[in-house]
């Protein structure tokens, strides 16, 4: 049976070993969730169909191959901090708040609504992670805004599918996964 990560033997100059050992911990779940949100991106790059279908297959790509970076920046942001990654698939599964993706094969502007909800998810636990580290580690808080700027960039492609010319979207006040690629859908059926 493997061993459970002990706190770091060691951290940062200048860093709190409580600090660093709460910041492992931040961003070993935003390793979780940008690791959840990798494969969810190929998932929806595998099984997007219809009319749509090259541009969100398209799309999907360089926003996968980013995300992956972030994975990596915040497994070496642990290690430089004393800590262990675990980037495991049981580990993943085991510690996470949230449920998996819950789309399978559908039309581009079912997946998109439902990674609107994904996005929003990510992103709000990031910022979350962002202002926990402000006064602490403020090289991890910078990390994190970084990644944030990318993530909000993404959400913004996938929400210009989704949004009017009135400036709403599609998926306001959509709950859960399928009830956004629903919401999407009806809308699309809707336009011209």
């Amino acid at each position: 049976m493997p061993s459970q990560p002990q706190g770091p033997s060691y951290t940062v100059p200048g860093m709190r070993p409580q600090d660093s050992q709460r910041i492992i911990a931040l961003l070993q779940m935003r390793l979780h969730s940008l690791n959840d949100l990798h494969l969810t991106l190929k998932h929806i790059h595998w099984n997007v169909v219809g009319p749509h279908f090259i541009a969100v297959h398209e799309m999907i790509d360089p926003q996968v191959d980013q995300v992956r970076a972030m994975t990596d920046d915040v497994a070496e942001r642990i290690s430089t901090l004393g800590g262990e990654p675990n980037g495991t698939p049981g580990a993943l599964v085991r510690e996470r708040t949230w449920n998996d993706y819950s789309i399978g094969r559908a039309e581009a502007i079912e997946h998109l609504g439902a990674l609107d909800l994904v996005y929003t998810s990510v992103i709000e636990d990031h910022r979350e992670a962002m202002r926990e580290t402000e006064e602490s580690d403020p090289v991890t808080q910078d990390m994190l805004i970084e990644q944030l700027r990318g993530l909000e960039l993404f959400q913004w492609f996938v929400r210009a599918h989704l949004e009017s010319s009135g400036g709403g979207l599609s998926t306001h006040g959509a709950t859960t996964e399928t009830g956004a690629a629903g919401q999407a859908a009806e809308q699309a059926r809707k336009q011209p």
